[in-house]
């Protein structure tokens, strides 16, 4: 299940991740965000999981003791980041069902082949084993996506890409089902967060590790009037009324099942004992065509 279609330098990633290794304490406060929704979501389903998988390792650490978890494992492919097994998410080196849990705060959107990632990780899951994670959607930082366009639009009569397309919500489903995830739920929730101008949301996201890893990036340096643009735009359509920009950050959550007998199943197609027309109180007309 390869889609064949190469987005990310994936050794830039690992460069971007190893960079902010010591920086994440004061920058890394989505990916700290989404570890505690995890968590909190974990929560609500109340079951334990002996053994479990984290991939990514730049969150806060994992309150693995209130889940019944016996062996916690992080994977990453920044080795500054201290994982308990450096790899690439890409080709996860595990055998099939090895464990009860897999969650990912955060790290797969700059995958180049997540349905072939979400495949791998449904096969690393026990029967009945649960997977969930966040990833950046596609409202990401639709504002800094728009200035640099306009900026860039103005200065060279073309575009390069800087911000990574993110997946959405509906697109996201079906890749869980593609993977072949039962009982999956998807859902997001949109976060803005004010700075003081446009070069601090860009040091934002250079120490939290999501500078640009796009493969086609524009490899000239970016000029001063390049940014003087960019600050301008932003500044002029996305203030609010402190002085402050605003940058609007998609988080998508992943929850899906590994298959299980247990599970609940739909019905068969013409399996209904009650007719909806019936339920309705309503005629039940023919169309013809």
């Amino acid at each position: 299940m390869t889609n064949n279609v190469f987005v990310f330098d994936r050794n830039i990633v690992r460069k971007n991740r190893n960079r902010c290794a010591e920086k994440l304490k004061n920058h890394g406060f989505l990916i700290d965000w989404s570890m505690d929704q995890i968590t909190t979501r974990l929560e609500d389903i109340k079951r334990t999981f002996p053994t479990a998988l984290q991939i990514g390792n730049r969150s806060n650490e994992f309150q693995s003791n209130n889940f019944g978890i016996e062996h916690l494992y992080t994977l990453d492919i920044a080795e500054k980041l201290n994982p308990s097994i450096q790899a690439d998410e890409e080709l996860l080196p595990f055998a099939p069902e090895s464990f009860n849990l897999v969650i990912s705060p955060l790290n797969l959107h700059t995958t180049n082949d997540l349905p072939g990632v979400l495949a791998q990780i449904k096969t690393t899951l026990k029967p009945d084993g649960l997977f969930i994670a966040t990833i950046l959607g596609g409202e990401t930082l639709h504002e800094l996506r728009d200035s640099m366009n306009m900026a860039e639009l103005e200065m060279n009569g073309g575009l390069s890409p800087h911000v990574a397309p993110f997946a959405d919500m509906p697109q996201m489903g079906a890749l869980m089902q593609r993977a072949g995830f039962n009982l999956p739920v998807i859902d997001s929730e949109k976060i803005t967060v004010t700075y003081d101008n446009v070069l601090k949301l860009m040091e934002d996201l250079r120490n939290m590790g999501e500078g640009n890893a796009l493969i086609e990036r524009s490899k000239k340096f970016s000029t001063p009037d390049y940014f003087g643009r960019i600050v301008q735009d932003y500044t002029s359509k996305y203030s609010e009324g402190n002085g402050r920009i605003k940058a609007t950050f998609e988080i998508i959550f992943l929850i899906g099942w590994a298959p299980h007998e247990s599970q609940q199943k739909p019905l068969r197609p013409g399996s209904a004992q009650n007719r909806l027309a019936d339920i309705l109180e309503t005629t039940e007309e023919k169309l013809t065509c």
